[in-house]
């Protein structure tokens, strides 16, 4: 009898949507209505401390040292070694914030080993 495969439930799915996307809508956000935007950019580097600011030069830190790709490759790594949803939900959405933030490369090749880590047999549940 084969293994069954690795496969999210209809509901760890659905929390996968829902992290993906709120990490997709955040990368957008900080990108977009932070980093790119003239006033807000310049008002940070200037010194203003409020959250927002706080957070653009943490994105700005992270983004030099490619944090989001490589925390996406790690996640991704161990879930094609080991399946688990927590893995597939930390690579996710690190992927879609290095995917926004310019990480692109390891973050796209984090999300191929996740499509790849579907095809990979379930763990063996433990007695």
């Amino acid at each position: 009898m084969p293994r069954r495969l690795f496969l999210p439930t209809a509901r760890q799915t659905n929390w996968l949507l829902v992290i993906g996307f709120l990490a997709l809508g955040e990368a957008l956000f900080l990108r977009y209505l932070a980093i790119e935007y003239a006033t807000v950019a310049l008002a940070c580097q200037a010194g203003l401390q409020t959250w927002l600011c706080t957070t653009f030069r943490l994105v700005i830190i992270l983004f030099n040292h490619s944090v989001f790709g490589w925390v996406a490759v790690a996640a991704a790594l161990l879930n094609l070694v080991r399946p688990s949803v927590v893995l597939v939900a930390v690579a996710l959405a690190a992927a879609a914030f290095g995917l926004v933030l310019h990480n692109a490369d390891l973050s796209g090749l984090a999300v191929a080993l996740l499509v790849v880590s579907l095809a990979r047999p379930a763990p063996a549940p433990e007695y």
